[in-house]
């Protein structure tokens, strides 16, 4: 059996409870609640709340009493990146999406200060999940360019909620980016684990489909159909991947803040290779345990918690898993440490879940394809066939065209390649099926058919056949359309 995170004594089932010191007594937070009113609870001092961009969070509170607490957030429109070569105007509480993590605990007075920066364009509001009042703070909190509003609430519920702009249109706002989350704490603050962060899902919808480059506008239409170009997690695809994955050692505890801006799919979070000891049932006191995936509706958050206990990348998840691997609702920990192999002997393979991309992909049949005009230079042949490559060669042959032993063959110094480039336009044209012997090994797979133009096609081949050792061939649109006309299959 799994060796269970020392969290086991976070909660007690089915409410949140608190664990002392010294002996790991269990006092029930919902019996506690009954004997002290939250608001009732005295305030004593004044502090400013830290607020931290994702996936980081402020310490906890511990032991620290209620307290006035100032929160000072401005909201930011400003252009980011989506994913490589695309663009867009993000509206931002605190310049990051989702928003800044802000972390309270129960009874502590919340004074909000909401500056709407004299650059952006529109005006904006907040609604917090976690405020019992009309609007949840949004019907104070309107806030037009240039100015500042200021509004406080008391903290009555512990749990981890939603906040989001608020501002009609309600779903456009939300859509932008304008979502984050704010954690309570009860008294005494949540036992201690070694890691935490935190991780937000959200969609998005451009005029331009997926991975289309340039600066894309928000699409309406397509938001109103939930038909959704990006699902990511913090903002863009690879938030959370490559240099920006997450961290943890082999023994540490992990506790996750996930939440879910929507502003319209729920989400099914899961991290592949691990179960989650704990979870927070939709960010409230209803605990599960040993749980695999754990749904988080729009709007809403859950706390789960695991032991790493093997080293290796872990990979996080919408398990919609088409969201994951051709959306970008993709994530990584990685975890450094001994080998475990009594829990776990197999060969870890680091990168073969890296994302898919948005190209659509089918089992090899012949189909005509529509021809993109346009003639590039050898240099920007490569630079857009290298984005290409990402998002669709990127998981079966690797960031180094080494391929995966024994599944996908190499690219990297590949004779089968260099010895026939009609032969390889063929393959990205209509796939392949079949034994082949690349660099004196066989392999036996599918090779997916692209849903390319002539151009794309053109453009990904000249960019394969100009690094790795390859044999510099330049591929152009006529021969990939002289192939697609006439050549052979």
């Amino acid at each position: 059996m799994k060796t269970k995170s020392i969290t086991k004594l976070l909660f007690a089932i089915p409410m949140l409870a608190l664990i002392s010191c010294g002996g790991g007594e269990k006092k029930s937070l919902k019996a506690k609640k009954h004997k002290v009113n939250p608001v009732t609870i005295e305030v004593k001092g004044e502090m400013d709340a830290e607020l931290t961009a994702p996936p980081f969070v402020p310490a906890s509170v511990g032991n620290r009493p209620a307290k006035k607490l100032n929160v000072n957030m401005e909201i930011l429109e400003e252009v980011g990146e989506m994913t490589d070569g695309v663009k867009y105007v993000y509206w931002t509480f605190g310049g990051s999406v989702p928003g800044s993590f802000i972390r309270t605990r129960v009874g502590d007075e919340v004074e909000f200060h909401l500056k709407n920066h004299p650059d952006n364009k529109l005006p904006h509001n907040i609604d917090l999940h976690a405020v019992t009042g009309p609007g949840g703070g949004a019907t104070s909190s309107f806030v037009a360019p240039g100015h500042e509003t200021v509004f406080s609430f008391k903290v009555l519920n512990p749990g981890l909620y939603v906040y989001h702009c608020a501002t009609a249109p309600v779903g456009m706002h939300i859509a932008n980016g304008m979502y984050g989350l704010i954690l309570v704490e009860p008294e005494g603050g949540l036992p201690k684990v070694d890691k935490e962060y935190y991780v937000m899902q959200g969609d998005f919808y451009t005029k331009g489909e997926h991975g289309k480059p340039g600066l894309q506008p928000f699409d309406m239409q397509k938001a109103v159909d939930e038909d959704a170009d990006y699902v990511v997690f913090n903002g863009k695809v690879g938030a959370l991947t490559g240099d920006n994955a997450l961290t943890a050692n082999v023994g540490e505890t992990v506790r996750l803040f996930i939440g879910n801006g929507g502003p319209n799919l729920v989400s099914s979070f899961h991290v592949i290779g691990e179960i989650f000891d704990r979870v927070n049932v939709e960010g409230g006191s209803l605990v599960n345990e040993d749980v695999q995936t754990t749904l988080v509706p729009a709007g809403g958050a859950a706390i789960v918690e695991f032991k790493v206990d093997v080293p290796g990348t872990f990979i996080l998840v919408d398990h919609s898993i088409f969201r994951a691997f051709n959306k970008g609702a993709l994530g990584m920990l990685k975890v450094k440490g001994d080998d475990q192999k009594a829990l776990y002997s197999g060969t870890i393979q680091e990168g073969i879940y890296n994302p898919e991309g948005g190209t659509i992909q089918e089992i090899p049949v012949a189909e005509k394809a529509v021809v993109k005009k346009g003639k590039l230079s050898k240099k920007e042949q490569i630079a857009n066939g290298k984005q290409l490559y990402t998002q669709t060669c990127f998981a079966c042959h690797q960031a180094t065209g080494d391929g995966i032993p024994n599944a996908f063959p190499p690219l990297a110094k590949s004779d089968y390649l260099n010895a026939d480039v009609n032969r390889a336009i063929d393959i990205v044209i209509h796939g392949k099926t079949g034994e082949i012997t690349v660099n004196g090994k066989k392999y036996n797979s599918i090779m997916t058919k692209q849903s390319l133009n002539d151009a794309e096609i053109a453009d990904v081949l000249t960019y394969v056949y100009n690094v790795w050792g390859n044999n510099k061939t330049v591929v152009t649109e006529k021969m990939v359309k002289a192939r697609r006309s006439g050549g052979g299959h």
